[in-house]
């Protein structure tokens, strides 16, 4: 199988993947938010910050290394491992005393017995990272959607049946543990790959040069990403952060789809070509296209419809999440932009250049911050937009920098989609106002119309005026999985 179908059937698996396990966990949030409130919600988004830092630190980068490294044998493999077990046991040691700390931080008792338990994910998941790593570095994807479901329906169903009976925020805490379990205990059947403990100093050290600085950047990223929650956490209200907390995972749903599992299939696929700079910039572009014109567009539409969409799917006690989820909705559009540039860096090796413009960045964000909060958490919301603004300018100057593709450029070739994204936006607005106003329509006659109405007239609009991502989609995705399939 060579690198096109392998990329292609790596897509199909991927995106399968991607989408079967966001719509599972989607109604598995929906049906715990009717069930829990808003405030219990905000007590795990409290300890975001600390479960995100400890996985950050235990991949420490190795896994990135091994999917990087063209023949990487049992040696490598098993030092990973031996590194990821050791490590998630001392991670795990440091959160469990640091747990009353954390409580008195934010000043809830709770805290400290759901850090302890909920952190006892850090050593279940290291028994599977590199198992994991090994299927995506073969491109193995439909394996990994047979493991995630599994795991998605047995933890969601747990979850579900202990909010039901009233056990509150510990339904959160036992859901993610189990799911956790499921997975590690079937990358072990399935993977085919098990460790023989042995260590060896000079592999440590090939994956450890390649890897801390991934860790490190990582690291910066992680906190930033998560401050969030820590000052609205400390500053605001639970419930607040709750709202913050549910307006991020809704905007996240069609960003993480379409994003993640790309980037599952691109890394390694960027990594084989990484030597032919006129190739990659080719691939990369066409990827960037496809991207932005199937997420733009959709997180647009998100914005028209967030209201009635709230009060559908979580009831009229979450209303108030839907201006911080309409604000996320900007900042996530150019979030795929910055990701791909990243990822450039490290697949040319350069984990140096991705460390120094991880610090630049963190350094003037967290100014920026600490000046927004006097304005509230409007102030931190639109800052996210401002900062992703100013992220994205940096990785894309970096990264467009190793294979010829300029910011200009790049801009140059998503502004045509994101355009007409706004302008089916602004339209579907006005549609949408039409409806409750003349015909009185319910929420769910506004969510039907309206994303007909949309996608009808962006995908019409698109074919007419023949974008390019049109064209790409065509002749290099939908021509090839029929096909395939």
């Amino acid at each position: 199988m060579n690198l096109r179908q392998k990329t292609l059937s790596g897509l199909v698996w991927t995106f399968t993947q991607q989408f079967s396990g966001q719509f599972l966990n989607f109604f598995v949030s929906i049906s715990l938010a009717r069930l829990l409130t808003p405030a219990e919600f905000g007590l795990i988004g409290m300890i975001t910050i600390f479960i995100s830092i400890g996985n950050s630190l235990l991949d420490s980068g190795l896994t990135s290394s091994i999917i990087r490294t063209p023949n990487a044998d049992q040696k490598d493999y098993s030092t990973v491992f031996c590194l990821n077990l050791i490590g998630s046991v001392i991670i795990y040691g440091i959160i469990f005393f640091a747990a009353p700390f954390i409580a008195a931080f934010y000043k809830h008792e709770i805290l400290t017995r759901l850090v302890r338990v909920y952190t006892l994910t850090f050593i279940i998941t290291a028994f599977m990272q590199v198992q994991a790593g090994k299927l995506t570095k073969e491109m193995n994807f439909k394996t990994q959607l047979i493991i995630q479901l599994p795991s998605i329906v047995g933890g969601g169903l747990l979850g579900i049946i202990l909010a039901y009976l009233g056990y509150g925020v510990w339904s959160l805490v036992w859901m993610g543990l189990f799911q956790t379990f499921l997975a590690s205990v079937q990358h072990w059947l399935y993977s085919g790959w098990r460790p023989d403990l042995q260590f060896d100093w000079p592999r440590f050290k090939h994956h450890f040069n390649f890897g801390y600085k991934i860790t490190l950047s990582g690291l910066l990223e992680t906190f930033y990403q998560n401050l969030y929650y820590v000052l609205i956490g400390k500053y605001f209200s639970a419930a607040q952060l709750g709202y913050y907390t549910r307006a991020l995972s809704m905007r996240q749903l069609p960003v993480s789809n379409i994003t993640q599992a790309l980037t599952k299939v691109t890394y390694p696929m960027f990594s084989s070509i990484s030597e032919d700079n006129k190739k990659l910039k080719e691939v990369y572009k066409r990827v960037m296209q496809q991207v932005v014109f199937w997420v733009t567009p959709i997180l647009v539409l998100l914005m028209v419809v967030a209201e009635p969409l709230f009060r559908f799917l979580l009831t009229e006690k979450w209303l108030p999440a839907v201006p911080y989820f309409q604000i996320l909705c900007i900042s996530g559009m150019i979030y795929p932009l910055q990701t791909y540039n990243y990822n450039i860096l490290k697949v040319k090796g350069r984990t140096d250049i991705t460390l120094k413009v991880q610090t630049i960045k963190k350094i003037y964000c967290l100014i920026g911050i600490f000046c927004a909060i006097p304005f509230g958490i409007y102030g931190l919301l639109y800052f996210q937009v401002i900062s992703a603004l100013i992220d994205y300018s940096l990785d894309c100057h970096f990264g467009g920098k190793m294979i010829n593709y300029p910011v200009l450029q790049q801009l140059r070739d998503v502004l045509p989609s994101m355009s007409l994204a706004f302008l089916v936006g602004s339209l579907c607005w006005g549609f949408d106002s039409f409806l409750v106003e003349i015909f009185q329509v319910n929420d769910w006659g506004r969510l039907v119309l309206c994303g007909l109405f949309y996608f009808a007239l962006y995908l019409g609009l698109s074919s007419t005026i023949r974008l390019s991502a049109v064209k790409d989609f065509r002749q290099l995705v939908l021509k090839p999985i029929i096909n395939f399939l």
